[in-house]
């Protein structure tokens, strides 16, 4: 069988292009504010990718750095300061955030008409209902691309490992609004590897480097590697063993250049949400 692969960069490429044409329409500069604590250097450079991508489509992007001595108090009193300041349209908190920080208590502090990330607990009760404003761009980007591989998912089986805020339980809620039957499997799941294959869609969000072999995948399944991880020689991987999947899977995300673009070019599609929002409501 042949594997195909999931293009994230094309995909995010088209959807830029999208973005860029219909604020070009609305004739309005949004503004979004990243705040950034302690970054690593990986972290470093996912944040001027973002500020690369926001700029293209004619988003102002201001970097708000903190100092990584910061408190939960101090970070809290910033993001209320957002939350107020009208000229800014979207918060963005950059995630992780250093240990001695409460990262709960930083996202519940974001409006959640401006919480880009779409982590707030008002916006994952949206998601959960069914009544979706802003949704988690790592999971919303992951549905584009499986609708790459399939329009309709229609009663198929999809298995979602992972149990997250970020990826696992808002991805598998965007399943089940596909009319998916969703399983979440996690670190206690018995027999992973058989539930796995019953999967018609697998998502796969450890951050086990090599995780998902042959012996997980459906012969024509649609999987998609949220995992990334840097090998002892540099190299970036990913959940699934690329060389083991290939022949089995019917479509494969690749890491890198599959769902990493797409969860950057979801930040896009958020900002067009909030400032559709903010005119329809003048």
């Amino acid at each position: 069988m042949e594997t195909k692969l999931l293009d994230g960069r094309a995909l995010a490429g088209k959807i830029q292009e999208q973005v860029a044409n219909e604020l070009a329409v609305m004739q309005r500069v949004p503004k979004l504010v990243v705040v950034l604590v302690d970054p690593s250097e990986a972290i470093r450079i996912y944040v001027r990718n973002k500020l690369k991508r926001t700029a293209a489509v004619g988003i102002q992007t201001t970097v708000q750095e903190l100092s990584p001595t910061v408190s939960t108090e101090q970070v809290v009193a910033i993001v209320k300061e957002l939350n107020q300041d009208k000229l800014v349209d979207g918060i963005l908190v950059q995630l992780p955030l250093p240990d001695h920080i409460n990262t709960n208590t930083v996202i519940e502090t974001i409006d959640p008409n401006k919480d880009v990330d779409g982590l707030t607990s008002v916006n994952l009760g949206r998601l959960m209902a069914n009544m979706p404003y802003l949704v988690p761009c790592t999971p919303l980007g992951c549905l584009h691309l499986i609708h790459q591989a399939k329009a309709d998912l229609t009663g198929l089986n999809a298995v979602v490992i992972g149990r997250s805020r970020l990826v696992g339980r808002p991805m598998a809620q965007l399943l089940l609004a596909e009319n998916c039957t969703v399983t979440i499997a996690h670190s206690k799941t018995r027999n992973l590897a058989a539930l796995c294959r019953t999967a018609d869609i697998l998502v796969s969000a450890t951050g086990q480097p090599g995780l998902i072999t042959d012996n997980y995948i459906k012969p024509g399944a649609i999987v998609i590697d949220v995992g990334i991880s840097k090998t002892k020689d540099g190299h970036i991987t990913g959940d699934v063993d690329m060389e083991r999947a290939k022949g089995i899977a019917g479509w494969l995300t690749p890491v890198p250049g599959g769902v990493g673009p797409m969860t950057i070019t979801m930040i896009l599609t958020n900002m067009v949400q909030i400032i559709k929002q903010n005119l329809d409501n003048k």
